[in-house]
């Protein structure tokens, strides 16, 4: 029975000051939490959860047995670890703040775009300029939907679709994302210009994908979705949602780094809305800071998912942008270094707004006056 420690942030707060110093920043991001939950779980069941103050937690790891010690020294480590920027091409993409990437899906049957920009390459251009008008770092080009019941998409047919719109927004000297999960749509893609590849099956649809991801050296983002085969929404079943996706992400992590993808080029995604019920996946979004225990930058991508519309009268997809302002806005206070969104404008515009307050915290000193 596997015995297993997690190290869960559960007080966030503004800037370190607020807690006298007693604080650890999350991810290097603008994040600082000042309490944690450290949690232990056999099997199936959580046995033992203390509560500790930051300044606790290095005298509650020592006391722990010998391998449960080593594991949470180790994720102590990794929550504050300072991640690398993300370097796409002739643009450096920064993870000390949070950075919004917009979508653009070139697919007759995205939940949220309906295939407005498939067959309109122009329109699609325009769209991607916009985006990087209102601020957004990074584009992620996708040609195939992932939604629940979907099609699957023939390579060549996603080849044709994506690698055109990659070539004119690598003329644009855009940072691109490749959002695909088959080997010879990223090898086409990385070769028109793309600089990320961007996988929702985590490099495990295809075989050929951990060699080639390897080889191209390009930054990859894994996401979680509990699904093997074309439905990457099947046999969603867990014991502890949020510490099964940990367990998940921390082995496929370890998989991607055995293969040969450098550990500083991998971004983790929990997966918000594949194969997870409305419960599930607020309990992901409430738990997104235990994250930063895996070390490594994290992507959040919960844009006008379904979630929203449970959450809000059925409201239909072009219908939750208050509701995907929301999830953005609550991934970046638990320190995620990049949110995945379609509605670019009005994200950067709460993102900034965010960092404005973030940096007046962060500036006010008035706490330590005698």
């Amino acid at each position: 029975m596997a015995h297993k420690i997690y190290i869960r942030p559960i007080a966030l707060v503004d800037s370190p000051q607020c807690e006298e110093g007693r604080a650890l920043r999350l991810g290097g991001s603008m994040v600082w939490a000042s309490r944690f939950a450290l949690i232990e779980r056999k099997g199936r069941k959580v046995v033992a959860r203390q509560v500790l103050g930051a300044q606790d937690v290095p005298g509650a790891i020592e006391a722990l047995a010998p391998p449960l010690a080593a594991e949470a020294r180790a994720q102590w480590q990794a929550l504050a670890r300072v991640h690398p920027p993300i370097q796409c091409g002739a643009r450096t993409i920064r993870l000390d703040q949070p950075q919004v990437m917009g979508i653009l899906n070139v697919t007759p049957d995205s939940f949220s775009d309906g295939g407005r920009f498939l067959d309109n390459p122009d329109v699609a251009t325009d769209h991607a300029a916009g985006m990087l008008e209102e601020g957004a770092a990074i584009i992620d080009v996708g040609g195939e939907s992932t939604r629940p019941g979907a099609a699957a998409v023939w390579e060549g047919d996603e080849i044709k679709r994506v690698v055109p719109m990659v070539e004119r927004l690598a003329m644009m000297g855009a940072a691109i994302s490749l959002d695909t999960r088959r080997a010879a749509v990223m090898e086409a893609g990385l070769a028109a210009g793309a600089h990320i590849i961007n996988d929702v099956s985590a490099l495990r649809y295809d075989p050929r994908s951990f060699a080639l991801a390897a080889a191209s050296g390009a930054p990859v983002v894994l996401m979680h979705a509990p699904g093997k085969g074309e439905d990457l929404h099947r046999d969603g079943q867990y014991d502890d949602v949020v510490l099964d996706v940990f367990d998940w992400l921390a082995d496929v992590r370890d998989e991607a780094i055995a293969a040969g993808i450098d550990r500083a080029r991998i971004v983790l995604d929990p997966g918000i809305g594949f194969g997870k019920t409305l419960a599930e996946n607020l309990a992901l979004m409430n738990a997104l800071a235990l994250f930063h225990a895996l070390g490594q930058p994290l992507l959040v991508g919960a844009s006008r998912k379904r979630m929203i519309g449970a959450l809000s009268n059925e409201a239909p997809a072009h219908e939750r942008l208050g509701g995907s302002i929301a999830l953005a806005l609550k991934a970046v206070e638990a320190g995620a270094h990049i949110v995945r969104v379609h509605d670019v404008a009005q994200t950067v515009q709460a993102v900034r707004v965010w960092r404005g307050m973030r940096d007046a915290a962060l500036t006010d000193f008035s706490q330590l006056a005698d």
